[in-house]
């Protein structure tokens, strides 16, 4: 397994997404099928483990402690705050709290569920209007310093904010979606990123699941949210199917499935990148590390990166 920095960390070069283990995308794992799953990961090298307190909520905390518990000392662990979860139900409905006295409310009921002593690494989940990103770096710094926390993190905010936070507690890293079809990013925040000596930890490198050329629309189960995407509705779905098939065809070439191709054009991008696919499967495990050792020459490199241009993609990322 190759290895990558991610701040003070040496993590396998990509990591697991374990949102789906709680039942995002379907039904949810029992805690012994998760602990197999997550153990099988770090037997294959994973070393680096994503979770969140919105996950479930909370029961994916609980998957990823039971799972990495007796690993405690091989594995990075990352885990977030910042949703108002008042109703489990709809965890997301009450919007966003980033109050200090909040975060470290969450803080310790993570590490309760968790069942560690420390966070290796706390995300800001999404920006929060209502509190000065600085008080949300102040109160992050004082959790490292008193050892609940060792790395601070944010995911999907914008340069101006990076900048800010950096300056009252150094940011590890920032978690935002970056695929093929969804790279916002390129312009202003990855360069801002490079600048201060920031990792990027990509969410959904394979988009969530449809740039693996294997996903079937009409077998996605019940309940999961996929159904509510605006790039997985049946008129966008069909047209952005015509962008994978060029991914397809370009994978064959190489002799690659296409979800590892997309994985590649992923970490090619920059050896300061750690992806975390997310699945509930090993054989995907195994097929995404795959992707690491995966050889794109500059030829190569461009005919990806012009299968699937963003202005060919049909759909937003979430809704609309």
């Amino acid at each position: 397994m190759k290895h990558r920095k991610l701040g003070e960390f040496d993590v396998s070069a990509i990591g697991l997404g374990c949102m789906s283990l709680s039942g995002a995308y379907g039904g949810a794992l029992n805690e012994s099928d998760a602990a197999d799953l997550l153990r099988a990961a770090v037997d294959r090298g994973i070393t680096f483990f994503d979770t969140a307190e919105v996950y479930g909520p909370f029961f994916n905390e609980v998957q990823v402690g039971k799972g990495l518990g007796s690993l405690r000392d091989k594995v990075t662990v990352a885990t977030k705050f910042g949703f108002n979860i008042s109703d489990p139900k709809n965890p997301v409905a009450n919007g966003f709290d980033s109050r200090p006295e909040h975060i470290r409310e969450v803080v310790d009921a993570s590490l309760q569920r968790l069942g560690f002593d420390h966070i290796d690494l706390l995300y800001q989940h999404r920006p929060d209007p209502a509190v000065p990103i600085e008080d949300v770096a102040g109160a992050v710094g004082e959790l490292i310093a008193a050892g609940k926390v060792r790395a601070f993190g944010l995911s999907e905010s914008d340069a101006p904010t990076i900048r800010r936070a950096h300056v009252v507690t150094k940011v590890t890293a920032l978690q935002s979606e970056y695929s093929l079809w969804t790279r916002d990013i390129e312009a202003e925040i990855l360069p801002t990123l490079r600048e201060l000596g920031i990792a990027l930890v990509p969410f959904s490198p394979l988009g969530r699941g449809f740039l693996t050329g294997a996903l079937s629309l009409d077998t996605i189960e019940k309940g999961d949210f996929r159904h509510k995407l605006a790039r997985f509705q049946s008129d966008a779905a069909a047209h952005n199917q015509q962008l994978v098939e060029n991914i397809k065809r370009i994978a064959a070439a190489k002799g690659v499935t296409a979800a590892q191709l997309a994985l590649a054009w992923v970490l090619h991008q920059g050896e300061d990148i750690v992806p975390i696919p997310g699945t509930r499967k090993i054989e995907r495990i195994e097929e995404n590390i795959g992707a690491i050792d995966i050889e794109l020459s500059v030829a190569e490199l461009t005919e990806t990166t012009d299968a699937v241009r963003a202005e060919d993609v049909v759909g937003g990322r979430y809704w609309s």
